[in-house]
């Protein structure tokens, strides 16, 4: 695979990898919200920034034959991965194609059912318009249809326990990466008034925190969220290769010391109601 996109994150293996990984660990988070979203038999969903879909894989099947599920993304390479991986399980429900979400998702929406869900997790802290996916999305949703969002607000609250310098640098480094590309690590905290703006009402609103100690499979997320991102960060100037280092040092004296742990970022979940 190749980042023939201009995404923050890269689509290579290796992010590829980390994301099959990170849906795995969050996948009970994400079932929640979708019975909160009242996703069931039937449904129409739109999968926003499906990535490799390994969300989209599991909403196929809670929507059945019976239903359609929208897989949409940046990256061209993650939606021929998609519609090859659908083919092969012969989930025909999925409809999987290329969009921007803040210059072209409601013209490729337009030509499709009206939705009876979005779903849509750790994508708008990368846009630097999110109101225009807001728009998009919320045009196409039928009256009562649910919009379900996780996404961060206080990234930089991301710690290790003791506070490390080197992680507290690889921190700082990323939100200042995101900003500058347009994105914004903290976008959570302005969805709820752009979700009113345009005609959504937010019923469900909610912090998902967790803590990594080693050992524990979601010592696993932050762990493979710094190996891959870190070096991404070192290759485009953002941080010194002696703090890479150090902040893999950190990670591995963690790995072993379960008197330590990490705090990652907390995800805020937001479910809102077309009116």
């Amino acid at each position: 695979m190749s980042d023939e996109r201009p995404y923050v994150l890269g689509t290579g293996s290796d992010e590829h990898e980390r994301l099959g990984l990170q849906h795995r660990l969050w996948s009970n988070a994400a079932h929640d919200a979708w019975m909160r979203a009242r996703i069931g038999p039937g449904s129409v969903v739109l999968d926003l920034g499906c990535g490799p879909g390994w969300a989209t894989f599991e909403l196929a099947q809670i929507v059945t034959q019976r239903g359609r599920v929208l897989a949409t993304d940046l990256s061209e390479s993650f939606v021929d991965f998609v519609t090859g991986e659908a083919a092969r399980r012969g989930h025909t429900q999925i409809d999987a194609f290329v969009s921007d979400a803040t210059v072209d998702l409601g013209a490729r929406l337009a030509a499709r059912p009206a939705l009876d869900a979005a779903w849509a997790r750790w994508v708008f802290c990368f846009l630097a318009e999110p109101e225009r996916a807001v728009e998009a999305v919320a045009a196409h949703l039928k009256t009562g249809a649910m919009f379900a969002v996780h996404d961060y607000f206080n990234y930089t609250a991301m710690t290790t326990a003791p506070r490390c310098e080197f992680h507290e640098r690889a921190v700082q480094a990323t939100a200042r990466s995101w900003r500058d590309r347009g994105g914004d690590p903290d976008v959570a905290s302005r969805l709820p008034a752009l979700f009113a703006k345009h005609g959504l009402e937010v019923e469900h609103l909610a912090v998902h925190q967790r803590a990594a100690r080693g050992g524990d499979s979601m010592f696993a997320w932050p762990d493979t969220w710094w190996r891959t991102w870190a070096p991404k960060l070192v290759d485009t100037g953002y941080l010194s290769r002696e703090d890479c280092d150090g902040l893999f040092r950190t990670l591995d004296e963690l790995a072993r010391d379960r008197t330590r742990y990490i705090l990652p970022p907390p995800v805020t979940e937001i479910i809102a109601k077309k009116r």
